[in-house]
């Protein structure tokens, strides 16, 4: 008897803690520690002193904008994630940027090393004005959790010309009126576009900014990356030393390609970009480029999504890439399922990426354990 008790300690010893999932299910519902469905939407995981912080847009049951602000989950083990709070809360203020009712998307947050803070960018919308402020916002934190200190939001380097751009191309740029292409989507206007017919535009008032995301990269620099110019064309800004401003130098990502939705990450020297294409909530076939070097150029290639419904990017729209920690080449694709109908029930698409051919490719996975995944 005294034996068998053993035998059954030990076995009990190698079962899974109770409680605990092993499994990744994209697309269904994925509750927290308490139960309930994760509300952390269009955002992005910050890996911070041996745990996983995902910061995400908190959704409502009828309506995308920002009644509670920006949420904070926990996790050891990318699977079983713990309710953290409310890292950036929104404000009863009337008039406030961050006033209750705006729209607050895609929320990314770094750590930076030389002033010891976290820092929080994202798409700001002020209340009441549509999509027409098309601004990026800064908070910071002491803690991973927060809470998180608003800062400002603005336009994005104004009175700048992108980094790369010769003297000639600014003459060029300089000579654009979008009074005189009032016609959109014919050939003049097109090239209009790509010679920096919007970047001309908002040349005073500072580049549009709207779906983003953040990157860190081996030496240290901190960049954002957001559509703009009326979500034709990606900007790459570069971030100041404390993460908190612009320096001026941006670069400019497929002119008048309409790419939103950007997720990048860096695999044995070449930066990858996953992206979406331009169709509101609406699902569509998601966009990969790659590059020797951050500020390019960027060569576009076919989708790297493989299986059922691979063509609308299986429902869902790009967010983040998550590098998995201690595993060299780990890396995984992040995606929303937008439900506009019914906001707080928007789903998750986590998948493994792998490589063919040197090239990343997502494939479909009903569900899949990532201590095996990436073993």
């Amino acid at each position: 008897m005294k034996h068998l008790c053993s035998l059954l300690c030990l076995l009990l010893l190698a079962l899974p803690m109770s409680g605990k999932e092993r499994t990744i299910k994209p697309g269904q519902i994925w509750p927290d520690a308490a139960g309930n469905h994760i509300n952390a939407h269009g955002g992005g995981v910050l890996f911070h002193k041996g745990y996983y912080y995902w910061y995400g847009e908190h959704k409502a049951e009828k309506t995308s904008s920002a009644l509670v602000g920006v949420t904070c989950y926990r996790s050891k083990d990318l699977v079983n994630w713990t309710y953290c709070g409310v890292a950036l809360q929104v404000e009863d203020q009337v008039g406030s940027d961050i006033e209750k009712g705006c729209t607050l998307e895609r929320p990314k947050v770094i750590y930076c090393p030389r002033t010891g803070k976290f820092v929080m960018w994202f798409h700001l919308e002020l209340k009441g004005h549509g999509y027409a402020a098309a601004r990026a916002a800064v908070a910071v934190a002491d803690k991973p959790t927060g809470p998180f200190l608003y800062l400002r939001s603005g336009r994005v380097n104004p009175y700048c010309w992108p980094a790369d751009w010769s003297e000639a191309d600014r003459a060029c740029a300089d000579t654009l009126q979008a009074a005189h292409f009032g016609q959109w989507w014919t050939e003049p206007w097109r090239k209009a576009v790509a010679q920096g017919l919007f970047v001309k535009r908002d040349f005073n008032g500072g580049q549009m900014a709207r779906d983003m995301t953040l990157y860190v990269d081996d030496d240290g620099r901190a960049y954002h990356i957001f559509s703009s110019e009326e979500n034709l064309t990606l900007q790459v800004a570069e971030l100041s030393d404390d993460f908190t401003y612009h320096t001026g130098r941006y670069w400019r990502i497929a002119p008048g390609g309409q790419n939103e939705a950007p997720a990048i990450f860096k695999h044995e020297g070449r930066y990858w970009l996953i992206t979406s294409g331009c169709t509101g909530w609406d699902p569509n076939e998601a966009r990969l480029f790659t590059s020797k070097s951050l500020l390019g150029p960027w060569e576009q290639l076919p989708s790297p999504c493989v299986g059922p419904n691979a063509k609308l990017t299986f429902g869902g729209q790009s967010t983040f890439i998550l590098p998995v920690q201690g595993k060299l080449g780990a890396f995984i694709f992040m995606a929303d399922i937008w439900r506009p109908k019914h906001p707080i029930d928007a789903r998750y698409i986590w998948l493994p990426i792998t490589f063919k051919d040197n090239v990343p490719v997502v494939e479909w996975r009903d569900e899949w354990v990532p201590e095996e995944v990436f073993e």
